[in-house]
């Protein structure tokens, strides 16, 4: 086996798996020799060529003070979240002022659906079980990926945690994780290998939360402490995964989860009343398969199909006649295939082609029960030759719209290219020049296209194109001392952009805004210096200056205006320090104010906020059991903030964990 094949190999099943069993055969006799097995254990922390690239991984998140998925993503540059407060409260992710719904999420690389809102509450996803999150703005240099990873301007990728034992004994993972406020989540996690080609791994955890913090309420010159009323949630999460490797060229890998969280829905604070009675019970079930074939040095084979079912369920107590109380059903049924083809050295060829059907059901009485038939197909080339990279990918999508009953969205067709290139500006130096642009669309959902209040058929797709130009640069001084940089600067055109505003935490009223205008700046740094052995120094720092406005009418009051809930500098900064005794973090992030409308009325500006946090852990050995102590104080300063309005943020709380490895 050639040393070229050998590394192909590797890498294959470490994007698959997190790890590694590496078999190698002489060229010079007919006899197998088996080498030992070998675990890679750790992740390269890199910064894409081609495209913006933000990752986090499990090494980082005590060094950084990462408490959950939601506070991870803080961390990065370009990152807007909207958070309803508290364990329970939903958390969204939205880049360069696109919006949630124009941002994709996949976890363990199947993208993640939401026919109905279009917004995936990443709170659901336990920072326990994610190996890393990545952040990808534009196309990235991975070409072999489906087609619908293709069809949103930023993919974030959640990749659970996939490391494989090398003995077949069973591992176990037990944590439990308490709070403030009655927070309290236990966290279990199961692996084994079953000999040479078979691996599972089994996941689940439960949190629950009363919610109940206290928050100041100011009405005039009068301040009263008033406490969140109908906060409590009560989730659980469990999913099975199964790893088969029959063969040097080929992997299956499987994956079931479910979810399921009754909470109740915090409503807005309101001068002299805190009173709500609304709840939700989630539920969602998926699985997804992956089978990965590597034909030759030249050609490789990816086959990856999905089934999802989700279900809420809304109620309000208040009503006296529960008019509004309702219950959605949405299923969802996918395939992809993707080939990957390199006709030489420096070329490499990419076409995915996937399906994927989408329904909706509701108990209302409007309900119109609307489907949907959608076909993506991307066709992509890679050439990299010494310096310079160049990646060009077209997106063809198709979608079939559809009711059972009344009127329908109409169905939609569209062309999108994508270009990117870099090139190393030095031999002896890693510091790269890349420039991209991307032109995408974004259909309208389900809520946005027939809500039986908020939405309709006549709602018409957000066209954006984006352009980006940036610089990153890793240098190593010594093996103790190594810095990262990346800047980008960007330009978005948006037209016909659908802007959400929150009436509550599950509806939201949808307009087009006719034309928006998004440009800015973002860039991160990190430095990791290792004074001495058994000490480490971490520091980081992201900044983002976002700029998105109203450019529909020059002659409107409104123009030039920002967009709703998007701030227009935010950052955030840790140092970490780790140390044979108690290691520490010092962190927080900061955001500048912003408007909770799109025209700014008077009384709907958002005050700016500061959240400081303070991390202290040990990692020790007790016999054969890893230990790992753990505790966190959150907003230290105790500073009150919002970041969707009337839905105060915890001021100062607490979190302590205890974690066991076997």
């Amino acid at each position: 086996m050639t040393v070229k094949r050998n590394l192909a190999l590797i890498l294959t099943v470490l994007l698959m798996t997190g790890a590694t069993s590496v078999y190698a055969q002489p060229k010079d006799t007919a006899r197998v020799h088996r080498l030992p097995d070998v675990v890679v254990d750790g992740q390269q922390r890199r910064i894409d060529n081609s495209a913006p690239v933000r990752v986090i991984g499990s090494a980082d998140y005590l060094r950084l003070g990462v408490t959950d998925v939601a506070d991870a993503l803080n961390r990065l540059a370009g990152v807007t979240l909207r958070d309803y407060g508290g364990a329970g409260g939903m958390k969204t992710v939205s880049v360069r002022g696109y919006g949630a719904q124009h941002t994709g999420v996949s976890y363990d690389g199947v993208m993640l659906s939401e026919i109905q809102s279009g917004e995936i509450d990443v709170s659901r996803y336990s920072i326990d079980n994610v190996q890393s999150l990545s952040l990808t703005i534009g196309d990235g240099d991975d070409i072999f990926v489906t087609a619908r990873q293709a069809t949103t301007p930023a993919v974030l990728a959640i990749q659970s945690l996939t490391r494989l034992p090398a003995d077949l004994k069973p591992h176990l993972t037990a944590q439990m994780r308490l709070g403030s406020w009655g927070y309290a989540n236990p966290f279990v996690r199961y692996t084994q290998r079953m000999g040479r080609s078979v691996a599972l791994s089994a996941v689940g955890d439960y949190v629950y939360a009363d919610n109940d913090y206290p928050f100041r309420l100011r009405n005039g010159n009068v301040t009263t402490i008033e406490r969140r009323s109908n906060s409590r949630m009560c989730s659980g999460h469990a999913e099975v995964s199964g790893l088969w490797t029959p063969n040097d060229r080929s992997s299956l890998w499987a994956k079931i989860y479910y979810y399921d969280n009754d909470r109740q829905l915090p409503g807005i604070v309101q001068y002299y009343t805190n009173v709500c009675g609304q709840q939700l019970h989630d539920r969602n079930w998926f699985a997804q398969t992956r089978w990965l074939y590597q034909a030759s040095q030249r050609l490789s084979l990816r086959l990856t199909a999905k089934a999802n079912w989700a279900s809420s369920a809304y109620r309000d107590t208040l009503l006296p006649d529960r008019r509004d109380d309702a219950t959605y059903q949405q299923h969802e049924y996918y395939g992809s295939a993707s080939m990957l083809y390199a006709p030489c050295r420096d070329v490499e060829i990419n076409y995915a082609a996937d399906y994927c059907y989408n329904n909706l059901s509701s108990s209302l009485a409007t309900d119109r029960r609307p489907y949907r038939h959608t076909l993506w197909q991307t066709a992509a080339v890679k050439f990299q030759r010494q310096r310079f990279t160049a990646l060009a990918r077209v997106l063809w999508t198709l979608c079939l719209n559809g009711a059972h009953r009344g009127d329908a969205q109409s169905d939609m067709r569209r062309w999108s290219p994508s270009l990117s290139l870099s090139y190393r500006l030095m031999e002896d130096e890693e510091l790269y020049l890349r420039a991209s642009m991307k032109d995408i669309f974004r259909v309208p959902t389900f809520n946005e296209c027939y809500f039986h209040h908020y939405g309709s058929p006549d709602i018409r797709p957000e066209n954006t194109r984006q352009y980006n130009i940036g610089l990153t640069w890793r240098h190593a001084w010594s093996p103790r001392l190594v810095a990262q940089v990346a800047a980008d600067a960007y330009l978005n055109r948006i037209s016909d952009k659908i802007v959400a505003v929150p009436y509550n935490m599950f509806i939201w009223r949808t307009i087009n805004m006719a034309k928006a205008r998004g440009m800015g700046v973002d860039g991160e740094a990190r430095v990791e210096w290792t004074p001495s052995a058994g000490h480490r120094i971490d520091l980081s720092a992201s900044y983002t200056y976002q700029r998105v406005a109203n450019r529909t009418d020059a002659s409107s009051p409104h123009y030039g205006k920002q967009v709703p809930y998007q701030p227009l500098n935010q950052g955030s900064a840790s140092v970490g320090w780790e140390n044979p005794w108690i290691s520490l973090s010092l962190h927080g992030q900061a955001a500048s104010g912003r408007w909770a409308t799109p025209n700014h009325y008077e009384g709907t500006h958002i005050g700016g906020y500061a959240d400081v946090g303070l991390t202290a852990y040990r990692n020790m050995m007790v016999g054969k059991t890893r230990l790992q102590l753990r505790a966190d104080v959150e907003n230290i300063l105790g500073h009150q903030y919002e970041i969707v309005a009337h839905y105060p943020m915890p001021r100062t709380h607490w979190r302590m964990s205890v974690k066991m490895e076997l």
